[in-house]
């Protein structure tokens, strides 16, 4: 469906008319949008789809005798739900059409860093009481030179911050102590990309922490080695 209510494609949406089920995964990505709206625009009736609809009743998503339609906020294959989604489709015998879109993964490329440059995406999940995953600081450390991407953490319709996020970060520092990530470091949150609600902020962490923001969804960024011309977009952004 691309990152915008309105961003599906022609061609997406002539395969939502011959459609006799449309469904809209809600699990994997938040859609922030009004889904009575949505109906209004495609002119067919959606149905929700739950983490328990797609990862355990799926059959009553892939109905071999039927036209489904399987709506994606993003792309297709951001998410590895969907490449499971996807095999289980092919192992019923079930005929395929993928419709692209755009992607957080490509639309942070508006923040002037280059996509060529990302290394390892990681998600940081929301802290847990008495636990620490060090995943995120892990794949920082090992990126090195390159830009790191972190998607946030959803949970019951509530969106991880990305200051939240930052103080996750700043937590494993204080345990590892390995000089990854600190205060001063250069870090750049976007929210709501490639809708008309966007915003993009680039400081340093303390920064940043600083900052309110309270458009959805949001991702944060922790570029490595800048090219001037990087550095030059990102001054646009900072706070």
């Amino acid at each position: 469906m691309g990152l915008g209510e309105q961003d599906i494609s022609f061609s997406a949406r002539e395969a939502v008319k011959k459609a006799d089920k449309i469904f809209l995964d809600v699990y994997t990505s938040p859609f922030l949008g009004d889904v009575s709206h949505l109906e209004n625009l495609l002119g067919k009736e959606i149905i929700l789809a739950d983490r328990k609809l797609v990862e355990l009743e799926s059959d009553k998503i892939l109905d071999k005798g039927k036209t489904i339609v399987f709506l994606v906020v993003g792309d297709v294959f951001s998410a590895t739900t969907h490449s499971d989604l996807w095999l289980r489709a092919k192992e019923k015998g079930m005929e395929i059409k993928v419709f692209h879109n755009a992607s957080i993964l490509t639309a942070v490329g508006e923040t002037g860093l280059s996509l060529y440059k990302f290394g390892k995406t990681a998600s940081i999940p929301f802290p847990r009481e008495g636990s620490i995953i060090e995943t995120p600081y892990l794949v920082l450390k090992e990126n090195k030179d390159a830009h790191t991407l972190f998607l946030l953490d959803l949970k019951e319709e509530v969106m991880l911050t990305a200051n939240e996020a930052i103080e996750v970060l700043l937590s494993i520092e204080k345990i590892k102590r390995e000089r990854v990530f600190s205060e001063k470091t250069l870090c750049v949150v976007c929210c709501a990309l490639g809708t008309e609600r966007q915003k993009i902020v680039c400081g340093k962490a303390k920064e940043l922490l600083k900052k309110k923001l309270n458009v959805f969804p949001q991702v944060l960024i922790v570029p490595g080695s800048l090219h001037f011309v990087e550095e030059e977009v990102l001054s646009f952004y900072r706070v």
